[in-house]
């Protein structure tokens, strides 16, 4: 980081290295997104059997944590198929596209707020 004082320009640094952007390929989330349809597929003719409906859940729930790695935002997806009856929405399939979209604006805020300079 640079800061300008009155005589000369002084360098501070922090001690911590600017680590690049990590994201999930492209290729993983089109795989997620597979998996999630095909669960949600699956989960409208499991909707009367609720042991099946729920290891298929619990199952895609362990898939997408696996492929996209630790994201808890799976969390609240998982509680939304839990409720009887919910089977009937793309649950899964909207949870994976929210977080793609949400990567994309993270990775567009980082890079605007690395790309700043300084006052």
């Amino acid at each position: 980081m640079l800061i300008k004082t009155e005589n000369r320009p002084v360098v501070v640094s922090t001690g911590q290295e600017i680590a690049p952007i990590r994201r999930v390929s492209r290729a993983r989330f089109a795989i997620a997104f597979g998996v999630a349809a095909i669960s949600d597929f699956l989960s409208m003719w499991t909707e009367f059997a609720l042991p099946l409906q729920w290891l298929l859940d619990l199952g895609t729930a362990g898939l997408l944590f696996l492929i996209l790695g630790r994201r808890w935002a799976l969390l609240p997806g998982l509680i939304v198929e839990a409720i009887p009856g919910m089977g009937v929405f793309p649950v899964w399939v909207l949870v994976v596209m929210s977080l793609i979209v949400y990567d994309e604006i993270r990775g567009h805020q980082k890079l605007r707020t690395s790309a700043s300079p300084l006052p």
